[in-house]
């Protein structure tokens, strides 16, 4: 740091080099926060028939704005928790609610698949189900504003960052992706094209009329909702070259109406902030990262260690681009009892953040990959600390926050304070004692 700051004195690099430089440093230094706790153990007894088919009553799905955070389980619990109440970095903190969602007839009645923030106000969010809804809630009453029925299960939703339009895509059971107006209040249309289950649908943010989808048929497919026929084609891992050919003109371009994205179910699909790449993860335990401006397999590889095989929406954390420097992407992976930190386009590993406990046996092998309580089920990025959030299948929320060089120092010269104190305590005490001892032994004292 004091190179940059030096650098920065002298003129040789800008203010916003030195942010990026600040904010790349503690970017790298990201670890687990045990210090940083989330009690939501207010739940209603869990049932049965609060998890239909076999789905297990302990997974979080999480989402922030940096400031409040909304998690949902599949005990179709809905918590606020209120991310700025910790006011000493080095302290343990332990984050209660700040307010639930009281279950009635009008709530979910089945687990939580998805939870977003309503991008434009934070003062209202969104939550998808296994019962088929797909619900609006006000953040300050957490009561539920509107309700739409999608008539199966709903795995995920998404809401355009920066569209008028106010369409909810939904990716469901069904094979077709489910537009709802929230204007209108009405499910609008679908978009027909996929063979079996949608798994994970994404608005472009930079496009407001096209969207993503990945299915449970391998294919992932581009939508612009304007045209008749809205399908703009697939993706095909096969393909390097992209639409504008090996040219730029169309030469051995392939048909963008067939391919495989993947040679399983694909359940995650995100776009990098700047539109241009689409990063997908599917069951076949990879993730492709496709150029968006051909439709090109960029041809990333991350190697054996991902670890992918439940029905449930899988979306990797993809670090905003303000920072890092230019041309950099970073992602994180969630991976069964750790977290993977990639070079989004070299596909190198750069770190792995391992749960707290979690001993390197328990994140390899087919039984942690099948242990349902070892996945990791949503990752959401907090920016006020540029860390992020983690939610897990055993219950648990938990926070990743950079710990540099000079915290470490600034916690052992308090450590060595603390214990300064405790010796000096001490040596009074044993001073105080010996005093009294001496006056004793300067008394006089007389038998009878």
């Amino acid at each position: 740091m004091n190179t940059q700051l030096f650098a920065r004195a002298i003129g040789s690099i800008g203010p916003e080099a030195l942010q990026r430089a600040e904010l790349g440093r503690r970017l790298y230094a990201i670890q687990p926060a045990p210090e940083v706790h989330f009690d939501g153990r207010d739940r209603q007894p869990i049932t049965r028939d609060d998890y239909p088919q076999g789905k297990t009553a302990t997974e979080e799905y999480l989402t922030s704005d940096g400031e409040s955070l909304v998690s949902g389980g599949a005990d179709a619990s809905i918590k606020l928790w209120d991310l700025e109440q910790r006011e000493n970095a080095q302290q343990n903190y332990t984050n209660q609610p700040a307010a639930t969602v009281k279950k009635t007839r009008s709530t979910h009645q089945y687990g939580v698949t998805h939870v977003s923030f309503y991008p434009f106000d934070s003062q209202a969010f969104l939550s998808s189900s296994y019962d088929h809804s797909l619900k609006m809630y006000a953040t300050e009453t957490m009561a539920v504003s509107a309700t739409f029925n999608l008539d199966s299960d709903v795995y995920s939703h998404s809401l355009s960052p920066i569209a008028d339009h106010l369409l909810v895509a939904c990716a469901t059971q069904h094979s077709a992706v489910r537009l709802v107006d929230l204007r209108s209040g009405a499910s609008t249309h679908s978009l027909a094209g996929h063979q079996r289950s949608v798994l994970s649908v994404a608005w472009s943010p930079h496009e407001e009329f096209v969207l993503a989808s990945g299915s449970s048929d391998v294919s992932v497919r581009l939508w612009d909702i304007r045209r008749s026929a809205n399908s703009l084609g697939v993706l095909d891992m096969d393909d390097a070259v992209g639409i504008l050919g090996e040219d730029g003109l169309g030469k051995n371009a392939r048909n963008r109406y067939h391919g495989k994205a993947h040679k399983d179910a694909v359940n995650g699909v995100v776009w990098t902030d700047d539109g241009k790449f689409l990063v997908t993860a599917g069951h076949d335990e990879r993730v492709r990262v496709w150029d968006m401006s051909t439709g090109a397999n960029a041809l990333s590889h991350f190697g054996p260690i991902i670890k992918n095989s439940h029905l449930s929406t899988l979306l990797p954390l993809l670090v905003p681009s303000h920072l890092l420097s230019a041309g950099k992407q970073v992602m994180f992976y969630p991976n069964p009892k750790e977290i993977l930190m990639f070079d989004l386009f070299e596909g190198t590993l750069l770190k792995r953040l391992r749960m707290p406990g979690a001993t390197a046996a328990a994140t390899q092998g087919k039984a942690a990959q099948l242990n349902l309580r070892n996945r990791t089920t949503a990752l959401s990025w907090r920016a006020g600390d540029a860390g992020f959030l983690s939610a897990h299948s055993d219950g648990a929320i938990r926070a990743w926050l950079p710990r540099m060089q000079e915290d470490v120092q600034a916690e052992d010269e308090e450590a060595e304070t603390a214990e300064g104190s405790e010796d000096e305590s001490r040596k009074r005490k044993r001073e105080a004692l010996d005093e009294i001892f001496r006056d004793l032994t300067k008394q006089k004292i007389t038998f009878t």
